[in-house]
């Protein structure tokens, strides 16, 4: 039986704005060794995510989709930040690259296309799907795997409610 817990919440966001705040709020929060799985077909706005997640890291310079070089590695204000795009890999490729001492490290991991190596995750992770909805609509699923990402997840859900009418699912 699975004993984590987990949260999860649905929200539509209307602009790019609403992307940016979500990507400050979530790097706010981290710490060493957050997760943060991120998953969603191409053009979703994965990389935007992780722009302004980086910047609201402190992350100087230009942060780009790290899809042919695997994992970029970025000085932020006070821990690394880590960007992965396993896109192109297969399961036993990406275990080869000893992701653990990312995900366990001194900074924060993002990882594009995540389920793909759902099985080599940490057990404690937040995970977001981004769907585009056309023009700059998305639609955000935030699903914590985890005790503190549970309660991250509820705390933005509260806020957003009482800000913009989120919805739960």
């Amino acid at each position: 039986m699975d004993k984590q817990v987990k949260t999860i919440f649905e929200w539509e966001g209307e602009s790019e704005a609403d992307t940016i705040e979500l990507a400050q709020r979530i790097a706010q929060w981290a710490e060493p060794g957050t997760v943060l799985a991120l998953d969603g077909d191409l053009g979703a706005g994965k990389t935007r995510f992780s722009q302004a997640f980086a910047a609201a890291l402190g992350v100087a310079g230009i942060v780009n989709s790290p899809t042919f070089t695997i994992i970029k590695e970025y000085e932020g204000r006070s821990m690394p930040f880590y960007h992965m795009d396993v896109y192109r890999l297969s399961v036993d490729e990406a275990d080869d690259l000893g992701l653990d001492d990312y995900f366990f490290g001194e900074g924060v991991t993002i990882v594009e296309w995540a389920s793909l190596i759902e099985e080599l995750l940490p057990p404690d992770r937040l995970h977001l799907r981004i769907a585009n909805l056309g023009d700059q609509r998305r639609q955000y699923e935030l699903k914590a795997i985890g005790a503190r990402e549970s309660a991250f997840v509820q705390e933005w859900s509260l806020w957003l409610e009482q800000q913009q009418g989120g919805k739960r699912a």
